[in-house]
């Protein structure tokens, strides 16, 4: 993805034999996303889509043929669908797309030094995520404002409070064995 594109949506598992598919919309109310211009999937293709139930839409190509059967709705799966940032309203001041935290320094909360710079915003289903990409490697962070409190993206970084580190013992994990069993 490039800074020119904000992802809106997500092509999910078909649903039926007649080629539609389940789709993840990322817009405030779903159904918009059917009203952007220039929908284009991760490959650059351009798409539109209609809706045909909640969630579910059948997707149309450049030239307008629709997507017809379960097996080309399969090869849609996982297809992330982007527009073009400059089709968007420009954010609040107190504001941000998801896209625009991408790049941004990541500073230590209390002491400032700089600890990396997010390289993704990941969301998987149970909370969204930053990867922050610092000397030590990346550390994926809880997007949340007990980890993330301060976000400056006019400014170019973030804050971030580094939660505390937890050892799970391995007598924790039924069926490992410890440096105590050892023969």
């Amino acid at each position: 993805m490039n800074r020119d594109q904000v992802l809106m949506g997500v092509v999910g598992r078909p649903h039926g034999v007649r080629g539609l598919v389940h789709v993840h919309s990322y817009t405030a109310v779903a159904e918009d996303l059917a009203t952007y211009d220039g929908l284009v999937d991760d490959l650059g293709r351009p798409w539109r889509l209609t809706w045909h139930g909640n969630g579910i839409a059948r997707l149309h190509d450049a030239a307008g043929n629709a997507i017809d059967s379960r097996e080309a709705a399969q090869q849609m799966v996982n297809r992330k669908l982007y527009v073009p940032r400059t089709s968007l309203p420009e954010p609040d001041a107190d504001e941000f797309y998801f896209a625009d935290l991408v790049g941004l320094e990541a500073r230590e909360q209390g002491s400032g030094r700089v600890i990396g710079r997010v390289m993704a915003v990941h969301d998987y289903g149970a909370g969204t995520s930053l990867e922050i990409d610092g000397a030590g490697g990346n550390i994926l962070l809880p997007f949340t404002e007990g980890c993330v409190p301060v976000v400056n993206v006019r400014a170019g970084w973030i804050e971030v409070c580094l939660p505390d580190e937890i050892e799970v013992p391995v007598e924790c994990f039924p069926g490992t064995a410890s440096a105590d069993d050892a023969p």
